[in-house]
């Protein structure tokens, strides 16, 4: 029994229409988000209204001392001092994080006591306490243990300086967080990577400079990266042990001609200029890398159907 052609089995012609008008799909209103949208837009309005009406404001500040020589030279000591603080953070960390993951106890628990320390304590608190490590150790030298005799010595002041002093506590407090991202990097890297590597006679220290830190360094990027960030805005705490970086400079500015909050306003002008500048450096290195691990997982790929071709030659 045959079934006729000339007419749909769903009917006539203009049946189609029905049921797509019969399916249309019709968005689900949310009055809630329109009305907190337009609820913020309006606490919007009214804080930048009540900003720009108020007299004890002045605007005019903020321009004038934008690019004042004050100004720029304290955002070139706040990069100097994140650049060289981050450095010594990522030596120290790197060390740290290779000794959490040795088989030797000892250098497994000093790295985590290292760590424990100067992650659970403030790091305001860390750099005021090397501020005045004199009142500790006055002196500084190199002496033979259990004796007096001493090779040589200074004073703990003139070495520890207020710049010193916050490089050190910024990069070791940094060190501890880098050695926890630099350990996750590693760990990310297959265990049967190392053992074919041991398999083939490599040391365990070119091991992990060849194989394993090539692997982990993509993997910890994005977290470095918003370590240097943290650390650039970290570097205001500096101006408390009277480092005259960008906070330190707006503070002597400010404490002259009293216009606290418009010079608080140019300070993070700065802050946010610097941050969007390294946040967008951070995102085309991580889109190099991937670029790159992609790379590798092609070449990986050709190779590992290289031999199936060669199979179905010979066949």
């Amino acid at each position: 029994m045959s079934t006729p052609t000339g007419t749909p089995a769903g009917g006539p012609s203009g049946a189609s229409g029905d049921v797509d008008e019969a399916i249309r799909a019709v968005p689900v209103r949310h009055p809630g988000r329109m009305v907190a949208g337009a609820v913020l837009v309006l606490l919007l309005v009214w804080l930048a209204i009540t900003v720009a009406g108020n007299e004890e404001f002045d605007f005019g500040v903020i321009p004038d001392y934008l690019f004042d020589p004050v100004i720029l030279d304290g955002v070139r000591l706040t990069l100097v001092l994140t650049v060289v603080s981050m450095a010594f953070g990522l030596v120290i960390g790197v060390v740290a994080a290779i000794g959490r993951l040795s088989d030797n106890p000892v250098l497994r628990w000093t790295a985590g006591a290292y760590i424990w320390l100067f992650r659970g304590t403030p790091v305001l608190v860390q750099l005021v306490f090397w501020f005045n490590i004199g009142i500790v150790f006055p002196t500084l030298g190199l002496t033979i243990p259990f004796t007096d005799v001493s090779l040589f010595s200074v004073e703990s002041n003139s070495v520890v300086t207020p710049l010193n002093a916050a490089i050190l506590g910024l990069g070791l407090n940094s060190g501890a967080y880098i050695a926890e991202i630099v350990r996750a990097g590693i760990t990310s890297v297959g265990r049967g990577q190392v053992e074919a590597a041991s398999a083939l006679g490599l040391e365990p220290r070119r091991t992990m400079r060849r194989i394993v830190l090539p692997q982990a360094i993509p993997v910890a990027v994005p977290p470095l990266g918003n370590e240097f960030v943290s650390m650039l805005k970290y570097s205001a705490l500096a101006s408390v042990i009277a480092v005259q970086e960008l906070l330190g400079s707006v503070e002597t500015i400010y404490s002259v001609n009293l216009r606290t909050l418009e010079l608080l306003v140019v300070a993070s002008i700065w802050y946010l200029a610097l941050t969007t500048l390294f946040s967008f450096l951070q995102s085309l290195l991580e889109r190099r890398l991937g670029r790159g691990r992609s790379g590798i997982a092609t070449v990986r790929a050709r190779r590992g159907r290289a031999p199936r071709r060669v199979r179905k030659a010979v066949r």
